[in-house]
C-alpha cells in the first residue's frame, strides 16, 4: 500500500507541472573536437529549489568512447557533488579509435533550453530525447525525462520481483534492501539502474546510469507521449549510452563498461545442500550419510549461522558445533572429493571476543559522529559492523579468516557464503539495541549487556555537498521499509575514507565481496574463490515463486553480468510439497548456481524425504553433470566476452515479436531451449518454438519450429521439455558421477544436431577448474559439415580422457547396428583426442 502512494505522489507533482514549471538550464559555452564536447549549463531563471537548492552552475561532457558506446555526464561544476569514485566502481575509457563521424551513434543539443537526443546513426531513429521536459538538478534531487515508443520493451532496471518485460504503468525503487518473501513492486537486493529497450528489428540500444544512490524510475504515458524518467536523491547523471544493435551485442558491450564476471571453480556447479536449522554438527552429518545413502549427488554441503555460538560470527557453538566433529565432517567430506560452505555475515558481535576487539584495535568498524563504534542489532544483537572503506579493513578480515578458517586447527571451509550485505540491521532509528533484543527482531536473546564503548576520533574528510539531510531527504523514492534506512544502517554515517553511507550505501555488499575475495585468495593463493554473495533471496514454497526463479535468472545472467546465480531451490519459506520440489529440483538442475535450501520455519525439504522427488533430483542432477562441461565453457565465454551463458528467447531471435514479452522459456547457451511446466500440478505445457529447426532432447527426433505455440502432453512432474537448436554440437561426459572430482574422469560424448543446411559447431573449455590463472587450457572449436566431424583450435590442457562417443541426429539412414531407425540417429564409439587436431568421418565405415 506504501508504494502505491508513493507512486500516486510522485505522479501527482509530476501532473501539476512542476518540473515544466522549472527553469532548466541553458548553454553559455561549448568546445567540441569531434570526439568529446564539453560545455558549460547555467540555470535559466529563478530556482525551483522543490526537494533541495537547484545548483546554478552544471558542466556537459560527452565522449564517443568506442563505436558502440558514447558516454553523457551531466555534473556540478564545483564537482562537490557526490561522484562514484573509479576505484569503487570502474569508469571505463575511450579506445581512441571513435568520434562522432565512426561511431554509431549520434548526440545533439538544444542550447536553451538544454535538452539532448541520442540517435542510432544508420537509421536516424532517436533513442533517447530529453526535449520539452526541462533538466533538474538539485542538492539532493535530480531529474530527467526521455521520450520512448508506445508501447515499449523496456528490460532491467532491478532489482525486483516484477516480470521481465516493463511497459507503461511501471514505477520501481532502486535501493538496497533485505527483504523475506520476495514481495513485488518494491525495491530488493540490488541496484542495477540499467535497462535495454528493444525495438524488434529496428535494433535493441542499452542505458546505464553509473549512478548509487537512492532512485525512482517509471514508465508512464502522458498526453505528450511514453515516457522514462529519473528520480534520485544524490549522485550526478553520468550515462553510458550502448548501441547494440543486437540484445547479445549489448550484454558484451555492458560488460566491457562494468567488467566482466569471474570464472568460477569447477565444483561450484555441483549440487549443493543447506538449511537454516541444522540444529548440531551431528544432524549435518546425517544430511550428508542421508545423500549419499539415497545416491543422490552431493558436491556441498553449507551451514547457516547455526553453527555459530550466541550468532557471532567467527565462533563455533560449543555445544552443538564442537570443534574436534566439524573438523572430523569438513575432513571426511573432503576425503570423498566434497566440499564444505560456511555463512559469514558482516555484522559483528559486541561482545569480549576476538573479532570485535580485533574490529577496536585495528579500527576496521563503523563509527559514529564523535568516534564511538555504531551498534546496530542483527541476529547476535547488538553488534558493530566493518567499514568495508577502512585502512586497515583487509588486514582485520584476513585476520579473522587466518584465525577461524585455518587449515590446521580450525575450520577448512572450501568457499564462503556471505549475506546480510544489504546491510540489515533490525534496529531502526532511534534504536536502543538493548531493547530491540529484548523484544526479539529476530537476534538472540542472551546477548551480554553492552561495555562502555570506547570513543576514537572519526577520520576521513566529508566527500560530497556539505549541508545536505542524510536521514530523511525531501524526495521520497518510497522504499519497502520505512525510509532509506530503515531496517539497515543510517545513512548519515561516514565511512574513514570520508564516503557517506547514503551515498554508497548500495555498494556494501559489493565491497564485502571484493575484500572477502581478497581474503579468499590470501587464504588459498591461486585458487579461484567460491563467494555465494547473491541469490534469488528469501522465495517462498509456492508456484509464483518457481515461476519468478526463471526471470531472475534471466535479468541476472543476462542482463547484470551476474551469471553464477541461482534460486532457493524447493522454496526457502514456508512448507513445500512434492510435486513442487521435483518440479523444482529438475528446474534447478539448468540454474547455474543449483542449491536446496530452507528457512528454519520451514520444515526439511532434502531431495531424499520423498522417494518421488529423490527420483527426480537423481534424474535431474545426472544429466546436469553430463551437462557440467557446456556449462562451463558458458560460464567461461561469458567470463572472457560478456556474452551470456543464459539468455531470454528474445536475447536470440530479437527480431520475432513474439518472443519479446517471453519470461518463462530460456536458452541455456545458444544450443538447448529450456520451457519449463509453470501451472501448478499441471502435467502438459504450451510453450513458443521459433521458426528455427529444433531436436527435442528426449528423442533426437527434429522438431521443426513455426513461430507459434506448441503444447506437450504428459510432462511428468521431473521432466522439462528441451529441445536443442540446429546447428549445435554439445560436448558432454558420457555417464555422470558422484562428485565433480569423479565426473572429471569420464570421458566425452559429442553430440551433433545439424542446421537445415547439415552444418554443425560446439566449444569445450578445459582447464583445471581451479586456479585462478591457468596457465594450462584448451579451448576446442568442433565443426560439422558433409559427415566429416573435425577440431581445431588450443590444445593446452590434458584432461586425461578422449571422446568416446559421436552421436549424430537427423542421420541419413545406414545399415548399420550403430544407426537407429526410430530417432534417425546415429551412435559411433570412437576414441577421438582431446589433446591435438582430428577429423573424423562419422557417417562412414559405421560398423561400430
Amino acid at each position: 500500500m506504501r508504494l502505491v502512494t508513493g507512486i500516486v505522489v510522485a505522479a501527482g507533482l509530476l501532473a501539476q507541472g512542476w518540473a515544466a514549471d522549472c527553469p532548466g538550464y541553458h548553454v553559455v559555452a561549448a568546445e567540441d573536437n569531434g570526439n568529446t564536447l564539453t560545455a558549460q549549463l547555467r540555470l535559466s531563471g529563478k530556482n525551483c529549489d522543490v526537494y533541495g537548492e537547484d545548483l546554478p552552475k552544471l558542466k556537459l561532457q560527452v565522449e564517443y568512447q568506442t563505436k558502440s558506446r558514447l558516454h553523457i555526464k551531466i555534473y556540478d561544476e564545483a564537482e562537490d557533488v557526490f561522484q562514484i569514485p573509479e576505484d569503487l566502481l570502474g569508469a571505463p575509457k575511450a579506445d581512441g579509435s571513435a568520434n562522432d563521424a565512426t561511431s554509431d551513434l549520434k548526440f545533439t543539443y538544444s542550447p536553451s533550453p538544454f535538452s539532448f537526443t541520442v540517435t542510432r546513426k544508420s537509421s536516424g531513429e532517436v533513442l533517447f530525447d530529453t526535449t520539452g521536459h526541462n533538466l533538474v538538478f538539485e542538492s539532493q534531487y535530480l531529474y530527467l525525462r526521455t521520450a520512448l515508443p508506445d508501447d515499449p520493451n523496456i528490460y532491467g532496471l532491478g532489482e525486483s520481483a516484477d516480470p521481465l518485460r516493463h511497459s507503461t504503468g511501471y514505477s520501481h525503487a532502486i535501493w538496497n534492501s533485505g527483504q523475506a518473501f520476495m514481495p513485488p513492486n518494491t525495491n530488493l537486493y540490488g541496484a542495477y539502474p540499467l535497462y535495454y529497450d528493444h525495438r524488434g528489428s529496428r535494433g535493441t540500444h542499452a542505458v546505464f546510469l553509473r549512478n548509487i544512490n537512492a532512485m525512482r524510475i517509471n514508465i508512464d504515458k502522458d498526453t505528450n507521449g511514453t515516457y522514462l524518467e529519473y528520480n534520485t536523491v544524490g549522485g550526478v547523471f553520468d550515462f553510458y549510452f550502448l548501441a547494440g544493435p543486437s540484445p547479445k551485442d549489448l550484454s558484451s558491450q555492458f560488460a566491457d563498461v562494468v567488467g566482466k564476471p569471474a570464472l568460477m571453480p569447477y565444483w561450484g556447479f555441483g549440487f549443493h545442500q543447506c538449511k537454516y536449522g541444522y540444529k548440531s554438527i551431528d544432524e549435518t552429518a546425517e544430511v550428508v550419510a542421508n545423500y549419499s545413502k539415497a545416491g543422490i549427488p552431493l558436491e556441498t554441503m553449507w551451514n547457516d549461522i547455526d553453527y555459530m555460538d550466541g550468532r557471532a560470527i567467527f565462533s563455533l557453538d560449543p555445544v552443538n558445533y564442537p570443534l574436534d566433529k566439524v573438523r572430523a565432517l569438513v575432513d571426511r567430506l573432503h576425503e570423498n572429493n566434497q566440499h564444505y560452505m560456511m555463512m559469514v555475515d558482516p555484522a559483528v558481535a559486541r561482545r569480549d571476543y576476538k573479532p570485535y576487539n580485533d574490529g577496536l584495535e585495528m579500527d576496521a568498524l563503523m563509527k559514529e559522529s564523535n568516534g564511538s563504534v555504531w551498534t546496530g542489532v542483527v541476529w547476535a544483537g547488538p553488534s558493530g559492523f566493518p567499514d568495508w572503506f577502512a585502512p586497515n579493513v583487509q588486514e582485520f578480515w584476513n585476520a579473522q579468516f587466518d584465525s577461524f578458517f585455518n587449515k590446521d586447527t580450525g575450520v577448512d571451509i572450501d568457499g564462503l557464503w556471505i549475506d546480510m550485505n544489504e546491510p540489515a540491521n533490525f534496529c531502526d532509528i532511534p534504536c536502543n539495541p538493548q531493547a530491540a533484543v529484548a523484544k526479539g527482531n529476530g537476534a538472540t536473546k542472551s546477548t551480554p549487556s553492552l561495555e562502555l564503548l570506547r570513543r576514537q576520533e572519526a577520520k576521513g574528510k566529508h566527500m560530497g555537498l556539505p549541508g545536505r539531510d542524510l536521514l530523511t531527504p525531501k524526495y521520497d523514492i518510497k522504499p519497502f521499509f520505512n525510509g532509506l534506512s530503515g531496517q539497515s544502517m543510517p545513512t548519515y554515517l561516514q565511512h574513514a575514507n570520508g564516503l557517506v553511507e547514503y551515498d554508497v550505501h548500495n555498494m556494501f555488499g559489493s565491497m564485502m565481496g571484493r575484500v572477502s575475495r581478497q581474503t579468499l585468495l590470501h587464504r588459498r593463493p591461486g585458487r579461484r574463490p567460491l563467494i555465494s554473495s547473491h541469490w534469488f533471496g528469501d522465495n517462498r514454497s509456492n508456484d509464483d515463486d518457481y515461476r519468478l526463479q526463471i526471470v531472475q535468472m534471466i535479468q541476472h545472467v543476462a542482463m547484470y553480468q551476474m551469471p553464477m546465480v541461482g534460486s532457493d531451490v524447493c522454496g526457502f519459506n514456508y512448507a513445500t510439497n512434492p510435486i513442487l520440489c521435483q518440479r523444482w529440483a529438475t528446474l534447478g538442475a539448468w540454474n547455474p548456481f543449483y542449491r536446496n535450501h530452507a528457512d528454519i520455519s520451514a520444515p526439511h525439504q532434502e531431495f531424499y524425504l520423498w522417494p518421488e522427488v529423490a527420483a527426480a533430483a537423481r534424474k535431474a542432477i545426472d544429466l546436469r553433470y553430463r551437462l557440467l562441461d557446456y556449462m562451463y565453457t558458458g560460464l567461461h565465454a561469458q567470463h572472457r566476452t560478456g556474452l551470456p551463458m543464459l539468455s531470454p528467447l528474445v536475447w536470440q531471435y530479437p527480431h520475432d515479436a513474439a518472443t519479446a514479452a517471453i519470461d518463462l522459456q530460456f536458452f541455456f547457451g545458444e544450443a538447448f531451449l529450456v520451457s519449463p511446466v509453470t501451472t501448478p500440478n499441471d502435467t502438459s505445457v504450451t510453450f513458443y518454438m521459433p521458426d528455427d529447426l529444433f531436436y527435442d532432447f528426449d528423442t533426437g527426433l527434429a522438431v521443426q519450429g513455426r513461430g507459434e505455440q506448441a503444447t506437450r502432453e504428459h510432462v511428468a512432474y521431473d521432466e522439462i521439455p528441451v529441445h536443442v537448436r540446429g546447428g549445435s554440437i554439445v560436448p558432454m561426459r558420457v555417464k555422470g558421477a558422484y562428485t565433480t572430482t569423479e565426473l572429471r574422469r569420464n570421458a566425452f560424448e559429442l553430440l551433433i544436431a545439424p542446421d537445415k543446411d547439415g552444418k554443425a559447431s560446439g566449444r569445450l573449455y578445459l582447464d583445471d577448474g581451479d586456479s585462478v590463472d591457468p596457465t594450462e587450457t584448451s579451448t576446442i572449436e568442433f565443426s560439422y559439415e558433409n559427415g566429416t566431424l573435425t577440431s581445431a583450435g588450443s590444445f593446452g590442457y590434458n584432461p586425461g580422457v578422449k571422446v568416446q562417443l559421436v552421436t549424430l541426429w537427423n542421420a541419413p539412414k545406414l545399415d548399420c547396428h550403430a544407426y537407429n531407425a526410430t530417432s534417425k540417429s546415429l551412435a559411433r564409439v570412437v576414441d577421438l583426442s582431446l589433446v591435438e587436431m582430428f577429423t573424423f568421418d562419422v557417417t562412414s565405415h559405421c560398423g561400430n
